[in-house]
């Protein structure tokens, strides 16, 4: 006669002994390109309620989800998690997630998954144009993301192109206005511009008044607050909202492979990470990334997410293989 798992996992905790991940006592492995504390926290977490071990795996979201492409059937991945929507999009494309669990996707809300079903956001970040305090004020700001074009930003702004938070943004900007107007931005950026190597280094830039302004996710600026803010003292946070592009909110995905010989396992470990014992990380963490749950609450020093005004967007439709063609055509990358 077979048990369940969490009949297992609570007699040998009872007995004082250590519970079985599984038979091979080889657990789940999470491909995770969140934020390695943070996938700690939820690793941690899981296993301490389920007794299921989590070997995680970190890496970059393009990095993986073009790595679980190439492996295909033969991933050692159960569980993919990133920090953006366009490499789950990838994935998905690929036909390589298996469909999640009724009982996981009934704890997030609807706008904060993709329209297919075949992964789950876990998190969420807003865009917002962090700008140095002594060079401008409020009336200065731009009203739209579209406004960055303009000449008049011309040496003004920055972002780090390279990175899957800027490609993320520029996702959402293809879908809300067409690759016409895309191109057009993106050709007007490069000659506006001031690239730099990671949202971090954005904010630093604009806090030493290297640059005026820059487009980054917000969680950079509320870590740097939290610690020293030696980077972040002379910056404040613009939020577009109105439903702007540059109000964009990228979901953070969660997918069980289709290929893993762990469905059972790593659907619950997806289950755990939206309910309330991975959601009351992202509030009581250092992340500062939203939680997206069902009647989760973030940490209250953000924004809340309704306040962001943030346009619709479906997850499931972000092309990052078109974003990379349009950036490299416009001299981004």
């Amino acid at each position: 006669m077979r048990f369940p798992l969490s009949m297992l996992a609570g007699a040998a905790l009872a007995l004082g002994l250590t519970a079985p991940a599984m038979a091979d006592d080889a657990g789940i492995v999470v491909y995770n390109a969140q934020h390695e504390s943070l996938a700690k926290e939820w690793a941690k977490g899981f296993t301490k309620e389920t007794g299921i071990k989590v070997t995680l795996r970190n890496g970059g979201d393009s990095d993986f989800s073009n790595q679980i492409v190439a492996e295909g059937a033969a991933s050692p991945a159960d569980v993919f998690l990133t920090e953006n929507s366009p490499a789950m999009a990838l994935v998905e494309a690929a036909g390589l997630f298996a469909p999640v669990d009724a009982e996981t996707l009934a704890q997030v809300p609807q706008e904060y998954q993709p329209s297919s079903h075949k992964w789950v956001g876990v998190a969420a970040r807003s865009t917002v144009f962090a700008y140095n305090t002594k060079k401008l004020k409020d009336d200065q700001l731009p009203k739209s993301l579209l406004d960055l074009a303009d000449p008049s930003w011309k040496g003004r702004w920055a972002a780090s192109p390279s990175g899957a938070d800027f490609q993320a943004i520029v996702s959402a900007l293809l879908q809300l206005k067409g690759e016409a107007a895309t191109a057009d931005w993106l050709k007007a950026m490069k000659e506006n511009f001031t690239a730099y190597k990671g949202n971090g280094t954005v904010m630093k830039a604009v806090n030493a008044g290297e640059i005026d302004g820059g487009v980054i996710y917000h969680y950079y600026y509320f870590g740097d607050q939290a610690k020293t803010g030696e980077n972040s003292r002379n910056v404040a946070l613009h939020y577009f909202k109105n439903q702007d592009p540059g109000a964009f909110v990228s979901v953070s995905g969660g997918g069980v492979l289709a290929s893993s010989k762990h469905q059972k396992e790593a659907q619950a470990f997806l289950t755990w990470v939206t309910g309330k014992g991975g959601q009351e990380v992202l509030k009581t963490g250092t992340s500062f990334e939203y939680a997206i749950g069902k009647d989760a609450q973030s940490n209250p020093k953000l924004v809340p997410l309704a306040d962001l005004q943030a346009p619709k967007v479906d997850p499931a439709t972000l092309n990052s293989k078109k974003v990379i063609d349009l950036m490299t055509q416009a001299g981004l990358l």
